[in-house]
């Protein structure tokens, strides 16, 4: 784990008070002892470094207190990978960019891969869409499971991959609502550009040359604002296909290589995408 993700802010002494599933992680999983360094990312973003002050184990708490900065904790913090300030001079020096992610539903196991995946990444937004090829059944168990579970996994790809990004899944969404929503985040900056992940080759751009056409657009500054949209087992239809890149201007980019389930295809798609930009 490279940070422990909490949902409320330290007291005016600094200290955090962890207990239930957290409480088990850190004693069960990482073996926390007292006077261990663990990275705590706040609600606000903020990533701070902070010790293990005191271990209750009969009311089954740990208080940490927060560190005088995320340097001094740093190289001695239990959380294993990155650590606090690595992971902030990443955050400061990126690429600045908010990723969508409008994937077409799949069966319940694939579509936990993907937010895992994704989020992993660095994905903003996952926007599941119903298409034309989307089972009702897969929508039906999205729905059911769309709140604590969907939040538990996203919590735990952050947490194991040190994502400062908060990932936000959304509710499910027709192709045309999905269509709206994205013009309505594309609005928000000042340049943005969709990708549509497409089997077939016809009149199909690389990555590479549909973002020098951004680029050229905006006076070479590029998009900030990134969407790729990825089929589900059955793909993308032509229609569908045919609305996006009208309606939405998105670029169809297809891959020369071999056939990719969909839960590949949404990870190779975001990777060849952040890669390019």
């Amino acid at each position: 784990m490279r940070q422990l993700i909490i949902n409320k802010n330290p007291d005016k002494n600094g200290l955090v008070i962890i207990e239930g599933k957290d409480y088990r992680y850190l004693r069960q999983v990482l073996r926390v002892k007292t006077g261990d360094m663990v990275n705590l990312r706040l609600p606000d973003g903020t990533l701070c470094g902070s010790t293990a002050a005191k271990i209750d184990e009969k009311s089954k708490k740990i208080t940490l207190q927060l560190c005088a900065s995320i340097a001094a904790s740093s190289e001695s913090s239990i959380t294993r990978g990155v650590q606090a300030s690595e992971l902030e001079e990443q955050a400061a020096g990126g690429d600045g960019i908010e990723y969508t992610l409008f994937q077409f539903i799949p069966k319940p196991q694939k579509m936990e891969i993907i937010v895992r995946q994704a989020t992993e990444c660095g994905v903003k937004n996952i926007v599941p869409v119903i298409s034309d090829y989307t089972e009702k059944g897969s929508v039906a168990a999205f729905e059911k499971n769309h709140g604590e579970r969907f939040e538990r996994i996203v919590k735990e790809a952050r947490q194991q991959s040190g994502s400062p990004v908060s990932t936000t899944i959304f509710e499910p969404v027709t192709v045309e609502e999905a269509l709206k929503l994205w013009q309505e985040l594309a609005a928000e900056w000042a340049g943005a550009a969709g990708f549509i992940l497409s089997e077939r080759n016809d009149g199909c751009k690389t990555v590479r040359q549909a973002l020098e056409l951004e680029r050229s657009k905006q006076e070479g500054s590029g998009p900030k604002n990134i969407a790729i949209v990825c089929g589900n087992e059955g793909g993308i239809s032509p229609e569908e296909l045919e609305l996006w890149v009208k309606k939405g201007l998105f670029y169809p980019v297809h891959f020369s290589v071999n056939i990719l389930r969909c839960e590949t295809a949404a990870l190779y798609g975001i990777a060849a995408v952040q890669t390019g930009v």
